[in-house]
């Protein structure tokens, strides 16, 4: 058997996380721990201290953060060219080096512009691997290869939620984490409550693809356990849940975050078909076409995140399908081991990836842990039960994955998933996305701000009609079956935040970025009968790469239209009947839909008092952008 080629020295990054006049962190990962110097080539700003924080996920993958402050403040709207230097044995190497697909034409070095307020900025959430549609990540990269003024770069990219979908897996992903995690030798675990013993036997069983269900314990008390993470549960309505290949272990979900951001971890696997009937075979091929051509876009996807600013939260489908909706849902969930590290993992490889990046500080004592974890793994490779658990304990309890951009106007991202107000009088109930503690802390947090950009991965307004649909399933007790999560769901909830808009200390302006639904809609809000009004405005933008089913969406479009129409008794049983909201129509609507279906990115200009001057959906067909300019009766 020939020797296998060496492994490059960074598989994935460098990607540009929080970044302030003072600080810049990046995360990167390598196939070793690295000795990286983060250097300005043009003497910007002084670079003063460098924490490079490294954390082992495998024999030859480490995870990196490097956190480094400046002696001396970087410029606001300015390029600021950067390198990261590696020590080899052959010199120090550079990014041009390492990784040319991060660099622009006729570019040395990557840059950034730290804006000195966010006047622009893109949106998006819900990418998909395997979905038909473009990925929409490939709008920013075009953004950004087209000539532009420091003053026209977005000050930074928000990603709100679903970045990864560890819960609907095509069979060639699936297959392609399994030679990723064989060539980099990430860890192994044992697994309590299965039918296999262990991470192994569960990439070998013959039911790993399409069938993870037969996996779980054949126990009819685990029925509810098998239809919430493998059952393919039919959804009424609204989408079709595929979750026969969901992931597992720890090992699965970091390796499927190496294959979305990166196209280096491609060029180390060449996966073969597994062994399946001619149904399977036929579904995988399909997979396969749409996983070529995400495959295609990564090198455009790796240089956006190399350029921009990426901060991200957690929706669903980032551990999976409908966490949390609802106390019965957590008690089912949380209550069998193997659920519970299913979930678990998936927490863990969030804060890793995604939730470190975005406040290094609120972390220092699970980084603690979690490094505890991962240089405790046994002869074999496998990590120790034990402390795994106890990691997904203290995960499963943190309160801290929110946070807050000192920008201008301030920027207020919450975590809608793991502090939810729970339904105490029937646990089946959808609970609200934040309890009264956050609810509280939000509202300390928006006080005496002129202006505030809040990003809730569930639209606050959303569309009546469907709103109104998931509340009937929820009454007749099948909220999951309609994901029925969204803020006017929980009476208490709904209330307190609407109560918080009306506070007089709070903003008046307030801008409300969210993603979830698959489709964009705008609307401009304002309070009823109430003079100088807070002004709110829902943004809501398409998924990156996912899309609503286009003739359901016609159809909920319309009948949104007719049944809620500015004269219609139907607004004054819904509880934002105290606020006038007015729908803007896309400027491609043909027929004065207000609902725009096309995966994208979102981009929202603003003007000095925070207030949305320009939206647009950045759509990844290559179509022109579509506008939602201020016009349109009142709904």
């Amino acid at each position: 058997m020939s020797e296998q080629p060496a492994l490059p020295l960074v598989l994935a990054g460098p990607v540009l996380r929080r970044l302030e006049s003072s600080r810049m962190v990046i995360w990167l990962v390598g196939s070793q721990p690295l000795h990286a110097q983060l250097c300005l080539p043009n003497g910007d700003a002084e670079v003063g201290p460098m924490a490079c924080t490294t954390l082992a996920i495998g024999r030859h993958a480490y995870i990196h953060l490097i956190d480094v402050s400046f002696g001396t403040p970087l410029p606001f709207d300015v390029p600021v060219d950067y390198d990261v230097i590696l020590d080899t044995p052959t010199g120090p190497q550079g990014i041009a080096d390492w990784a040319t697909h991060l660099l622009y034409d006729g570019r040395r070095y990557p840059n950034v512009v730290l804006r000195s307020r966010i006047d622009q900025l893109l949106h998006g959430s819900c990418r998909k691997p395997h979905h038909s549609a473009a990925d929409g990540l490939l709008c920013a990269d075009r953004l950004l290869a087209t000539p532009h003024t420091p003053e026209q770069r977005p000050a930074l990219l928000m990603m709100n939620g679903d970045q990864i979908y560890a819960d609907d897996v095509a069979g060639p992903m699936l297959r392609s984490i399994h030679s990723l995690i064989e060539r980099l030798g990430l860890f192994d675990e044992h697994l309590d409550g299965a039918v296999v013993e262990n991470s192994r036997q569960l990439y070998e069983h013959p039911a790993s693809y399409y069938h993870r269900g037969d996996l779980l314990p054949a126990l009819k008390s685990n029925e509810t356990l098998r239809e919430r993470f493998f059952g393919g549960v039919s959804k009424p309505i609204f989408t079709s849940s595929n979750a026969d290949n969901h992931l597992v272990t720890l090992a699965e979900v970091m390796a499927m975050y190496l294959l979305v951001w990166s196209p280096v971890p491609w060029q180390l696997i060449s996966p073969a078909m597994p062994a399946l009937n001619a149904q399977r075979q036929s579904r995988y091929r399909h997979e396969q076409q749409a996983i070529d051509g995400f495959v295609d876009g990564l090198p455009g996807v790796a240089r956006v995140l190399a350029h921009l600013p990426s901060l991200m939260i957690f929706d669903d489908h980032d551990i999976t399908d409908d966490w949390n909706l609802s106390a019965a849902w957590e008690q089912t969930a949380y209550g069998h081991p193997f659920s519970r590290r299913i979930i678990g993992n998936a927490l863990i490889a969030y804060l890793l990836c995604q939730g470190w990046g975005n406040n290094p500080d609120a972390f220092t004592e699970l980084l603690g842990q979690c490094q505890r974890l991962t240089t405790s793994v046994d002869s074999d490779g496998f990590l120790l039960a034990g402390a795994q658990d106890a990691l997904i304990d203290t995960l499963l309890r943190f309160q801290q994955w929110h946070f807050v951009l000192p920008s201008t106007p301030a920027l207020l991202v919450l975590d809608t998933r793991t502090r939810r107000w729970r339904s105490e009088s029937n646990l089946q109930k959808p609970s609200g996305l934040l309890d009264w503690e956050a609810l509280s802390e939000l509202q300390q947090e928006l006080l005496d701000h002129p202006s505030a950009i809040i990003v809730s991965p569930a639209p606050l307004f959303g569309v009546k009609l469907i709103e109104a649909v998931q509340k009937v399933f929820s009454w007749c007790g099948y909220p999951l079956l309609v994901d029925a999560e969204n803020w006017m769901a929980h009476r208490g909830a709904a209330q307190v935040i609407l109560n918080i808009f009306r506070h007089s200390r709070t903003p008046g302006h307030y801008v409300i970025l969210s993603g979830d639904v698959h489709y964009s809609f705008v609307y401009e809000v304002k309070i009823r009968h109430r003079q100088q009004s807070p002004h709110l405005w829902q943004i809501t933008s398409s998924g990156i790469k996912n899309e609503f089913p286009r003739r359901l969406l016609d159809v909920f479009d319309r009948l949104n239209r007719w049944l809620y129409a500015p004269r219609s008794p139907l607004n004054w049983f819904t509880k934002r009947r105290l606020m006038e909201v007015e729908p803007r129509i896309p400027s491609h609507s043909k027929a004065g839909e207000r609902l725009w279906n096309s995966a994208g990115l979102g981009q929202v200009f603003f003007n000095a008092k925070g207030q949305p001057e320009r939206i647009f959906q950045l759509n990844a067909d290559g179509s022109p952008p579509t506008e939602f300019p201020r016009r349109g009766p009142a709904q």
